[in-house]
């Protein structure tokens, strides 16, 4: 039987040849290659450049996790009205956004920022105290919040894009989809009245300014 298996295997490759043997064998090496777990960023060049991928992800890292916590903060006062379904689907877009980015910080070790336990806290109350003004006042906070992500989002896209486009080709690719996801949050706030808010461009100014206020402490600490 071995001596049988040893010559089908000779006939077969004396029928397809050493050319194709060596085309397939290269194949099953780039499937194996591709299949790999891969960073999203590029080994960095030098302290300059991991320090900048550093705060990128960081605060992307923090943003998304925030964001978070403010569904979960509506969810729990809102979670049973016919808003509750809503709330739920963005909220489980932000965990994937999440999860994505712990994968990040875990395989190029970066730490995430200091003040998660704070963001855990501020995050939920901001989430539960804007959703007791009820449906519009989710919504109001939603347009806020997405917005500020969406736009920070596109300034770190035209900052990786002036530096060098094809080297953060997957951190870019990331980075859009997720800002598409938060403008699409954006605009599910609007469609769902959050402008009928009393008070409305106050609060959207307010929770703005301390969007602003997260970020830049989120990429330094």
């Amino acid at each position: 039987m071995q001596r049988a298996a040893h010559t089908a295997l000779y006939d077969w490759s004396q029928i397809v040849g050493p050319a194709v043997i060596r085309r397939c064998l290269k194949c099953r090496a780039t499937l194996q290659q591709s299949s790999r777990a891969f960073s999203v960023i590029p080994p960095p060049r030098d302290s300059e450049e991991k320090e900048m991928l550093d705060r990128i992800l960081r605060v992307d890292h923090a943003g998304e996790y925030g964001a978070s916590r403010i569904y979960a903060g509506q969810m729990a006062v809102l979670g049973r009205t016919r808003t509750g379904p809503l709330i739920q689907e963005m909220w489980d877009q932000e965990k994937k956004h999440l999860e994505k980015f712990n994968e990040i910080l875990a395989e190029n070790r970066i730490r995430p920022t200091a003040l998660l336990p704070l963001w855990n806290i501020a995050g939920f109350v901001l989430g539960a105290s804007t959703a007791l003004l009820g449906k519009e006042g989710a919504m109001a906070c939603t347009v806020a919040v997405e917005e500020s992500i969406s736009e920070h989002y596109n300034s770190q896209i035209r900052a990786l894009m002036e530096k060098d486009p094809e080297r953060y080709t997957e951190l870019l690719k990331i980075i859009k989809e997720f800002r598409d996801d938060e403008m699409d949050h954006h605009d599910t706030g609007l469609e769902h009245d959050a402008e009928t808010l009393p008070g409305y461009w106050l609060l959207k100014n307010a929770i703005q300014l301390g969007c602003k206020a997260a970020i830049y402490v989120s990429q330094r600490v």
